[in-house]
């Protein structure tokens, strides 16, 4: 599976260490944030996965600042990006399961461990196809399109 990573100042600490486990797993990870310092703006990241993700350069992406929150924030507003902010592990699941989302966010305040427990959990679990969950994605595809054009 191709991922694209991005990573603020707040979680380079644990950057190069979730790239190697995801390697080390036979993925391929395409990371955003090469440089990392206390003047970058998380958004600049958000956005970048984002768009590798809407052009289908990447499978799912993997963001994490702060909170997470922020970066979930920006990533949305790239069109066919569904980013959730999640914290644990029954939430990484249920966001793959009922809401196909394709990014991932979380909080750089997690350790090492911790955060690998959330990807793992969020890149191994298939969307279910079950047409409910189908039909509330369609709704929030069809706003995104009618929004645009407003």
């Amino acid at each position: 599976m191709k991922l694209a990573i991005g990573i603020d100042h707040t979680g380079s600490n644990m950057k190069e260490e979730i790239i190697k486990y995801l390697k080390n797993n036979g993925h391929i990870v395409i990371d955003k944030c090469i440089k990392n310092d206390s003047l970058d703006d998380y958004p600049d990241f958000a956005f970048k996965v984002g768009e590798l993700i809407a052009t289908q350069e990447a499978d799912l992406g993997i963001l994490i600042c702060g909170t997470g929150i922020g970066m979930s924030i920006a990533a949305n507003k790239v069109k066919k990006v569904r980013c959730a902010h999640v914290s644990n592990e029954t939430e990484a699941l249920f966001t793959r399961l009922h809401n196909n989302a394709n990014v991932l966010a979380i909080s750089a305040k997690n350790t090492v461990e911790e955060a690998l427990k959330l990807i793992d959990v969020f890149i191994s679990t298939e969307f279910s196809e079950e047409v409910r969950h189908i039909r509330r994605i369609n709704k929030i595809t069809d706003y995104e399109e009618r929004e645009k054009n407003v």
